[in-house]
């Protein structure tokens, strides 16, 4: 292999190569922010929301100050608080459980699937029928792909329990033709700098269809208030910064661009690691769109590859070693190991590898080989 190969660093997040197509007219715009002093809230904002609910097919968008603030204003707007439970799985970033616990109310976990990483819709029905005090669900779209819905959403319907997505990883995603936020009463986008659609900052967003639900929401945000001084609920501040509503309104015109390059990524490594140990996300289904938030194998010797992996120059990262249900903070949930062993064994045996729009056909070609390489030395070894 080649000496330039050997020092080639590919790293799993380069957002310096997004910042490259906005970086003039960003700046200029920044100017004109600076004169008019409107850091928060100001115009952009509202533009913001206005395009992004056309982009998500819903008729309202609630800018927030986080995807974390988004889930649990979702949560408190439909209603959920103390002696309630909300449904969703154990194998997710922390934000998805630590809303529900924010809002007072409690998780109840149920287990994914081994080839999706979505949650089981037959047992998540199941459990609906067995408690009755759980009010809400909240499925997540988990790497970037749509959770199958309509089982869930039928069993919802039936019991009057409000179903709320977790689409932080999953904007521009579609499942049966269906885009990611248009299957739940409300869906939970965010804009962590490193998502698909990122900010320089924290920033989020709640799309809906109920101008009720987004009237709430706008109140909830600025500390329940929707006339100054006049506090209908307690709500929380959670109000959008203008500069980041300006670097979303920049970044959303190539989204689908970028989206696209995620995807041929993901099929170049389809082809190439076909023979591999490793499996591969979830084959799409017809009508289905997976952006690819990130790429996810499982695989043996997990650890060992990652080391080798980093040791050669390139990125990769374990994401939620740990699953909810084992986490220190939720103990008195009275969960143990075992639980949930699909999650289980997805945390300890699942790689994200570099997808991202920045990379080139050789890079995730270098990637292949990377771990090509792995298993031959560890077989023959």
């Amino acid at each position: 292999m080649a000496d330039a190969e050997k020092a080639r660093t590919i790293a799993l997040v380069n957002l310096a190569w997004q910042h490259r197509f906005i970086d003039e007219a960003l700046r200029a715009d920044l100017n004109r922010l600076f004169e008019t002093q409107q850091f928060i809230m100001g115009e952009p904002v509202g533009r913001l929301e206005r395009e992004l609910a056309a982009y998500c097919g819903a008729e309202h968008a609630v800018a927030c100050g986080s995807g974390s603030d988004a889930l649990y204003l979702a949560l408190v707007a439909a209603g959920i608080g103390a002696g309630d439970e909300v449904l969703t799985t154990p194998y997710t970033f922390f934000a998805t459980a630590g809303a529900i616990d924010r809002a007072g109310a409690r998780p109840v976990f149920c287990d994914v699937e081994e080839n999706s990483y979505h949650i089981n819709q037959d047992r998540a029905a199941a459990l609906l029928a067995e408690r009755p005090g759980i009010r809400a669900v909240i499925p997540v779209h988990l790497f970037g792909a749509c959770a199958p819905f309509e089982r869930l959403r039928e069993a919802c319907a039936a019991r009057g329990v409000t179903l709320i997505e977790d689409a932080a990883q999953a904007i521009g995603a579609r499942v049966a033709a269906k885009p990611a936020g248009s299957f739940g009463a409300m869906a939970c986008y965010s804009f962590f700098p490193t998502k698909n659609l990122g900010a320089y900052g924290e920033a989020g967003m709640v799309t809906t269809n109920d101008a009720g639900l987004a009237g709430q929401l706008r109140m909830l945000r600025m500390h329940g208030s929707r006339v100054r001084y006049v506090h209908e609920r307690v709500g929380i501040n959670s109000r959008m910064d203008t500069m980041q509503a300006l670097v979303l309104l920049h970044k959303l015109p190539y989204l689908e661009e970028w989206n696209e390059r995620r995807r041929g990524n993901a099929a170049l490594y389809r082809e190439l690691l076909a023979g591999a140990p490793v499996r591969l996300p979830a084959a799409e289904g017809e009508g289905d769109r997976h952006v690819f938030h990130h790429f996810v194998i499982t695989c043996e010797r997990r650890d060992r590859l990652r080391e080798y992996l980093l040791a050669h120059g390139v990125g990769c990262e374990v994401y939620y070693p740990i699953p909810l249900h084992l986490q220190e903070c939720f103990a008195g949930l009275g969960y143990k190991r075992g639980d949930f062993p699909v999650a289980e064994r997805l945390a300890g045996a699942s790689l994200a590898i570099p997808v991202g729009p920045w990379l080139e056909r050789d890079e995730v070609a270098a990637v292949a080989r990377r771990i090509g390489e792995f298993y031959r030395t560890a077989s023959s070894g």
